[in-house]
This record gives C-alpha cells, structure tokens and sequence, in this order.
C-alpha cells in the first residue's frame, strides 16, 4: 500500500513515538479489507511500539480503530483507507494517540479536555477532498484528548450505501450523536465555539482585553498575509483579525501560476502562510468575524473594528483584506438545495456524483475547468453559459469540446433548480435569444459564476465603494480614510489572483509604514498642544 517514499516518511515520523500504539481493524472478505491489512501490517512493522491485530467486531468493513495502548478509552476509528488527502491525517492520529503533542494552542487543548458531556461525532469525507483534512484532525484530536468524545471518520466512497441514506451530496459532512452537525469545512476552534457553551464569551473578553495596534489586518488570505508580515518586520504591533485565515485558500486545489512554485494546493499554501506570519511576534485571531467600522474621528486617531462576538479592537492603522466569495444565482432552488445537489467545490464534492448527470454553471476558466475535471468521474456534464461563447482560455475550450460526455449550453439562464425529497432533481435553462425554456433533469449542480467582495460590513463606515462593491483604493493601495488601507479581492483592484493579492497587500504594509511614521498618535498631538 505505502510507496518506499511514503514508508520513510512514515518510519521518519513513528521515531518521535512516546507510547504503544494499537490498531484494531475489523474487516470482511472484500478488496478493500484486504487493503487495510495490508496498510496495518505494513505500519505496524516500521516500529516496536506500533502493534496490529484484526479481531475487531464493529459492523463497518473495513474499519480500524487507533488508540492509545495506556488508556483504551481515548480512540479514534477510520472506516475506510485514509489515502490521498487523508495520509496526512493519519500520520497524525498514529503520532497523537503515541503520546507526540499536537502543535495545538493550549487553550483549546483544555478547552477540549474539559469538556464533560458525551459527544459521538461521525464524518464523511473523499479522498480528493482538500477541505476535509482539517475536520477530520480536530475530531481525532478531540477524540484521543477527551474520552467522552468518540469520533469515527469514514470514506464516502467506501460506504456508498451510508452517504445515500443519510443523503449527503456535500463533504466534510459531520454528524453529532446521530444527527446532522455541520457541512462544510471546519478547524477545531470552530466545532469548539459549536459544542461548548461560553466558549463566544470567553473569546470576546480575551479580544476587547488587548491593546490597540499600530496595525490592524482585517482578513487572513494571502493579501492579509503578507500585509502582516511586511509591518511585522517594520517593528509595528500587528494583529490579524481572520474569519477564517487562508481565506478562499482552502476552496482552491491546483495552483500553478505562483511565480517561483510550479505546483501547490491552496490548503497548502495557506498553512505556510500561517507558518510564516508565526514566525513573526504577529498576534493571530483567528475565527474574528468583523461586522462594523468605526473610524477615527480625526487624522493620527484610533479606528475601532467591532467583531461579531461583541468584542472591539483599535488600532492606528487598518489594513482592509476581507477577500470574496462565491458568487451564488439567486435563483429558486439554489438556497434550498445547497448540499443537497448544489455544490461549489468540484474538487470536493465531484466523488459524491460518480456516475451521475450534472450541470456546471459558469463558462470562465473556473467552470470550463471544474467541467473537465467533473467529466472524468460524472456520467455527464452540461455546461451552462450565460453569454453568447465562453469565455475560458482556448487551451481549455479545446479540451472540454474533446470530451465525449460534455454538453455546452451558451446565451444560456439558469432560471430555477428543481427538486423533490429534498435533493436536486433538475433545472430549467432559458435560451436567451429564443426564449425557450427546457429542463434538464440531473442529480447535481456547481457553481462557478465568480466571486462577491466581503464589504457588507463596511457599507455605513464612510468607506468609498464602488458600484461592484469592492473598496476602492489608489495606487498605493490608501482608501479615502485616513489610515485605512485595503488589499486584495476586496478592492476594485483587477486580475482578482493569488500572487497579484500577496502584491497589492505588501504594498499596502508598506503604505501603512509611510502613514504611521509621518503622522503622529492624535492623543500626543493634543497633549503637544
């Protein structure tokens, strides 16, 4: 099963094991029981401390439990083969349950150690989901920190028959004591907040308690990233207020055009981003959702970012990098189907549709891509473009009119996704030049229509949007508020891409720099005076 790199890497890692490990695998007579045992046996025989048997007797096959060879209580069960993007994952479930501390704050250590009632959490994940990796080591953490908490992780693909039941059409899907928790991506801090209660409280009186900054990053994505790390080195007090650092980082899978990178993986990167703004003395605040701002009353003033945990922060300086999301149709059926047939993340939930008819909607580099990459697993795929042609790169029009389970739909409106016994069943397509409406029934819809700017929160600030609703900026990347900067997807900025984000957020950094040196704090001005 392991590869002779993915051997020495796992026999690399299996050193820094502190105490035995046991796996427990309960299996049947299929292939992919056989491949279990053969995984185990091949773990188990790259250390002393690491021992294999195959005695179980839970009703999932193949599964296997990994728990500590001290404490039996503490375990954490895979139902299916942890490959792929899941490897990681099980690397870290054999190191944590050997004793080898997780690189976790330590508050949320014993926040998860403390928690006292019975939490039963079951997952579903695909091995070529990117989002999925991080819901399952928060489960598996809690799991092997806290005995009253079970977690078992399981391989859709695996147990078809259990994602048809459960109707689950969108992975991470997570279940808590039977029933549905969350859908969708979710780090520890989060399912934390979740489950228990104070837990907000707590967090916005450790924020309101904190000292202004002399820069304050609004968003984690790469913009934000390296706005942080830029003033960081200028010997300013930075903190970084992210509702989720890495941004739509974690929604992205290959990335080929970062200058200097032939090829990474949005979590990837997102995760050396955090690595990099932690080696700097940058105060991190993740999970800080901002809903309102309230600007200095004067030059060399403090502006306030009220959070939506009911906390404040201040600051000299801001620094605006709220980044975009997907945009959604707004059409009938779209909200109520979501994770029920309508999808945004191919790269995440194509698995789940194998076999099956689905519409991409979008003809721009991100839906032509999605549809071939859709094409090698779905039964068919029809593309639906609003326009008169689309608008992708030809390279990629090529290969997608190459494919033989490929329809393409131009001068195409979406008017209405349809369903019945709560999944999508259909949708209906308006030919814009003849008016003529068809339907097309199909299991599955994604969306791939670009992205919103995240500037709800700052439309009564004073702030200067444009009619897109992206900030505006000059070319130094300043808004029209003294001491407020902005970078990134959320500007009026063009070419809305990762490497010109890391750009337009170091030159706001530096921006930053210029305005504080030259503008003294309001309060020593007045004493001044």
């Amino acid at each position: 099963m392991l590869d002779a790199t993915m051997t020495q890497q796992l026999k690399t890692y299996l050193a820094n094991l502190r105490e035995p490990v046991e796996l427990v695998a309960s299996l049947g007579d299929d292939d992919k029981s056989a491949q279990t045992r053969e995984l185990l046996e091949e773990i188990a025989a790259l250390h002393d401390l690491v021992n294999a048997s195959f005695d179980g007797t839970d009703s999932r096959k193949p599964s296997f439990v990994i728990r500590r060879g001290s404490d039996a209580e503490k375990w954490v069960r895979f139902a299916g083969l942890p490959m792929g993007h899941e490897f990681t994952s099980l690397v870290l479930a054999l190191l944590w349950a050997g004793g080898h501390p997780p690189k976790v704050d330590a508050d949320l250590l014993e926040q998860v150690r403390g928690l006292e009632d019975d939490f039963n959490f079951e997952m579903y994940f695909s091995l070529s989901c990117h989002n999925c990796p991080d819901v399952v080591q928060a489960l598996t953490l809690m799991a092997l920190e806290n005995p009253r908490i079970t977690a078992t992780l399981i391989e859709g693909g695996t147990f078809q028959d259990e994602v048809d039941s459960r109707d689950i059409m969108a992975v991470p899907a997570t279940f808590l004591n039977g029933e549905p928790f969350y859908n969708g991506k979710m780090e520890l801090a989060e399912i934390l907040a979740k489950i228990d209660t104070g837990s907000e409280a707590k967090a916005a009186e450790k924020l309101a308690a904190k000292d202004p900054f002399e820069v304050l990053v609004v968003g984690g994505g790469p913009a934000g990233a390296a706005t942080a790390i830029y003033t960081a080195r200028k010997g300013f007090r930075t903190g970084v207020a992210a509702e989720r650092f890495g941004g739509q980082l974690h929604d992205t899978l290959g990335i080929e055009n970062l200058p200097g990178t032939p090829y990474t993986e949005g979590p990837k990167l997102a995760g050396e981003l955090k690595r990099h703004v932690g080696d700097y003395d940058i105060d991190l605040m993740d999970l800080a959702q901002a809903v309102k701002l309230v600007p200095a009353r004067e030059k060399g003033g403090l502006h306030t970012v009220e959070l939506g945990n009911g906390a404040s922060l201040k600051a000299r300086s801001l620094i605006l990098a709220t980044g975009a999301r997907w945009r959604n149709m707004g059409v009938p059926g779209e909200a109520e189907y979501r994770n029920k047939g309508v999808a945004y993340c191919p790269h995440c939930d194509g698995p789940l549709f194998k076999g099956k008819r689905i519409a991409v909607i979008g003809g721009g580099n991100s839906g032509v891509e999605a549809a071939i990459d859709l094409a090698k697993t779905v039964g068919h795929v029809t593309l639906i473009e609003f326009d008169t042609k689309l608008r992708a790169d030809e390279v990629l029009q090529a290969k997608l009119r190459s494919l033989p389970n490929v329809e393409i739909v131009t001068n195409g409106q979406t008017t209405e996704i349809t369903g019945a016994n709560g999944k999508v069943n259909g949708l209906r397509v308006k030919d814009r030049a003849s008016g003529d409406e068809r339907t097309i029934e199909l299991e599955g819809v994604f969306v791939q229509i670009g992205l919103v700017p995240n500037t709800e929160w700052l439309e009564d600030s004073g702030l200067t949007l444009t009619t897109h609703g992206e900030i505006a900026t000059d070319e130094e990347g300043r808004t029209n508020l003294h001491g407020v900067f902005a970078a990134g997807d959320v500007t009026d900025v063009p070419y809305k891409q990762i490497v010109v984000a890391m750009g337009e957020g170091s030159k706001a950094g530096l921006s930053a720099f210029d305005y504080l040196i030259r503008n003294e704090p309001a309060q020593e001005v007045a004493q001044a005076a």
